[in-house]
């Protein structure tokens, strides 16, 4: 089975009115983000280097999918192509050919981005950065079944006990983004 990485550019504004550019790796067999930056410029030479940053010499990823936008140019290609990737890229006009990033950008934009006014580039990046760890560790994939793609402990792994909580447990809630997403797991009753 393969278990290609992929990407994603997704677009914040800011109080100002500034235009930011969300890159996102992400693992398609898990639905993991893998990596994730933010830039007001980005170009074909910032571009390769976040792949730099998330591709590590022995990689067990064989392919990169990504789609015919100017910051993927025939460097960023050969740049990938040194690291042991093959670049797999997406018919043009057609979203449906890499519907998970696709799916990725709806949901980032639908959970997190589209209930934030940010002020600034750092005010995004502390968002985001509390959204992923929430994506990855704590939030269900429906392309998973009931799983998730990182799950943090045992606690958070599904384990069927009929409709009933286990003897001697609570469910705890924590709220992620103020308030705005809960993560729910089992934690032994206080006495």
């Amino acid at each position: 089975m393969l278990d290609p990485c992929s990407r994603a550019i997704s677009v914040s504004v800011t109080a100002g009115f500034k235009l930011l550019s969300v890159f996102v790796v992400m693992e398609v067999g898990s639905r993991r983000i893998l990596h994730w930056n933010i830039t007001e410029h980005p170009t074909a030479e910032w571009t390769a280097q976040q792949f730099r940053m998330v591709v590590p010499g022995e990689s067990s990823h064989r392919f990169v999918g990504h789609d015919h936008d100017s910051i993927y140019s025939a460097g960023v290609d050969r740049t990938l192509e040194a690291m042991g990737l093959t670049v797999l890229k997406t018919p043009v006009r057609a979203p449906q050919a890499n519907a998970f990033c696709e799916r990725l950008i709806g949901t980032i934009r639908r959970e997190c981005l589209d209930f934030v006014i940010a002020v600034h580039e750092r005010h995004v990046r502390h968002v985001l950065s509390e959204w992923v760890t929430h994506s990855n560790r704590g939030r269900p994939h429906a392309g998973l079944g009931p799983g998730i793609s990182d799950p943090a402990d045992e606690c958070l792994r599904p384990c069927s006990n009929g409709h009933r909580i286990r003897e001697g447990h609570a469910v705890i809630a924590r709220a992620v983004l103020g308030g705005l997403h809960h993560e729910y797991r089992l934690e032994p009753a206080a006495a």
